[in-house]
């Protein structure tokens, strides 16, 4: 048997639910083996390790016994292989894919015993459950079947009554998957270039958004012929809607999304995680446009929600997390914030590692702290979002990362380190398409405030800085910017001598 690095083992044990791993001990603890008693010490003393260290498994698992390492092995290998056989096992219980695909095995079976009577009593019973899941390549193998066993029965009949509905279903299907893969090789498409840029910064990269929607499918929701097909389409326009910051719309198409998704329970179950997503885009429309009864009545949707596994519990998670932090960072409520921001870092103990080292969450991380005026771990966590390994997504929040660093420098009046990093931010702005008028308006701060000033000369800065962010506020493209980071309350917090946290409550509370 091949080797397994253990890595993987680890990494699969710790990926299970608990309700997973009580299934896999139940089926191997059926075989009274020595073997099988191996394997399950195995996995709790995997299961059992934070860190991930081979030695100590070995150790713990043969103590003074003199073990061949090829033995350890193939101890490890096994293991690994019964898992997948365990949660295979687990899954068809919840999975309808798999279920079917357990009934289709059955027929197959059966055929090659001639018993051509049960596999004809069984095909119906698949296709309906295929239809009513929307899983048409399993229609198509229910037909393929009806033709084989009427053919091996010689039931010319048969065939001749059924060819036309035969090839007729099968067009059908064949159209419904199409139809589907297409709007999802549209969404992907959009979605890619989004996350390239988060922040549309010229006319060519909206051209390019534009010609992705020219699609004739895209033009209306009747094109779509599956429920499938139509959650995807209004997800499309969602998300086109929020690239190009018609936010209105992006309301009304993500609310339209999860209704259209919840009309059908059975589908909302077989894939939670397109239910996950469309909440989320609505619950970020609600904050964007201020419906905060309506973004909490979600929210709260969201938290009961019954994840199917690890991956969607995560999902959810961080959903819940992302946005309450962002609602305790818009109404200025850092210190409520802390006490969420240290509850989560206790609890992301469950889930892997690296889950959380995304730019998301280091900004948001970095934002509580640079809130309650701790510039130190504020720092601490913008540099580890600057030091993420460089990829294509959401390249424009980097440039908001330098920015941001560039101000918090500021605020922990590093004067020596500023004029260096003024530089290199202005390198790599430079570099993009289109340096926004936010970014030069903060360049130009930071590189006059080197300069002598007495205390009304430097009010007098911020009153010009804080007036001009109102101004890019009216302009569509530069408020983008403004509703990541309230560049308008730091500056109001300088003129006005009080914390950056009061300035951000007092304009919250003035709706401005």
């Amino acid at each position: 048997m091949p080797k397994t690095p253990s890595h993987k083992l680890f990494n699969l044990i710790k990926s299970l639910s608990g309700s997973e791993k009580r299934y896999f001990k139940l089926l191997v603890s059926g075989n009274k083996s020595e073997q099988s008693s191996k394997y399950i010490q195995l996995f709790d003393a995997i299961d059992g390790q934070d860190v991930f260290d081979d030695e100590a498994l070995r150790i713990q698992i043969y103590a003074d016994e003199p073990i061949l390492s090829r033995k350890y092995s193939e101890l490890k290998a096994y293991l690994y292989d019964l898992i997948l056989k365990s949660l295979q096992g687990y899954d068809e219980k919840s999975s309808i894919d798999f279920k079917l695909k357990s009934m289709l095995l059955s027929v197959r079976v059966l055929f090659k015993r001639s018993h051509y009577d049960d596999c004809l009593d069984m095909l119906p019973k698949i296709k309906k459950i295929a239809y009513k899941h929307e899983s048409f390549s399993h229609v198509l193998e229910v037909l393929k079947w009806e033709r084989q066993v009427a053919y091996d029965r010689m039931d010319i009949k048969y065939l001749n009554d059924h060819l036309e509905r035969f090839d007729k279903e099968e067009n059908d299907c064949l159209a419904k998957l199409k139809n589907l893969s297409t709007y999802q090789h549209i969404f992907f498409r959009l979605l890619i270039h989004i996350r390239k840029n988060a922040v549309l910064r010229n006319e060519e990269q909206k051209d390019k958004l534009d010609l992705i929607m020219q699609h004739q499918l895209l033009a209306d929701i009747s094109h779509a012929s599956s429920h499938r097909s139509k959650v995807t389409f209004l997800r499309i326009h969602a998300l086109y809607n929020y690239s190009i910051h018609d936010y209105q719309k992006f309301y009304q198409l993500s609310k339209r999304c999860v209704e259209l998704i919840e009309s059908n329970a059975t589908l909302q179950r077989e894939d939670m995680s397109v239910s996950i997503s469309a909440l989320s885009n609505y619950i970020v429309s609600c904050g964007i446009l201020g419906n905060e009864k309506e973004l909490e009545v979600n929210l709260h949707k969201m938290s009961q929600l019954k994840p199917v596994n690890l991956s969607d519990k995560l999902t959810i998670y961080k959903q819940v997390l992302g946005t309450k932090l962002r609602l305790f960072i818009n109404r200025g409520d850092f210190d409520e914030g802390l006490k969420l921001l240290e509850r989560h870092f206790l609890e992301r103990q469950e889930f892997k590692r690296n889950a959380f080292e995304r730019g998301a969450f280091y900004f948001q991380y970095f934002y509580i702290y640079f809130g309650i005026g701790d510039y130190d771990k504020a720092l601490g966590y913008l540099n580890q979002w600057l030091n993420l390994p460089r990829s294509i997504e959401r390249q424009d929040l980097q440039s908001l990362a330098r920015v941001l660093n560039l101000i918090i420098h500021f605020e922990m009046e590093n004067s020596i380190l500023l004029d260096n990093l003024l530089r290199s931010t202005y390198r790599f702005l430079k570099q993009r398409n289109r340096m926004y008028k936010l970014e030069k308006s903060v360049l130009n701060f930071i590189k006059d405030s080197n300069k002598a000033m007495n205390a009304k000369e430097r009010t007098a800065t911020f009153v010009a800085l804080k007036d001009h962010f109102e101004t890019l506020a009216k302009d569509p493209t530069e408020n983008v910017l403004l509703q990541y980071f309230n560049f308008i309350a730091w500056a109001d917090s300088k003129i006005q001598k009080e914390s950056f946290a009061k300035a951000v409550k007092r304009h919250y509370d003035s709706g401005s």
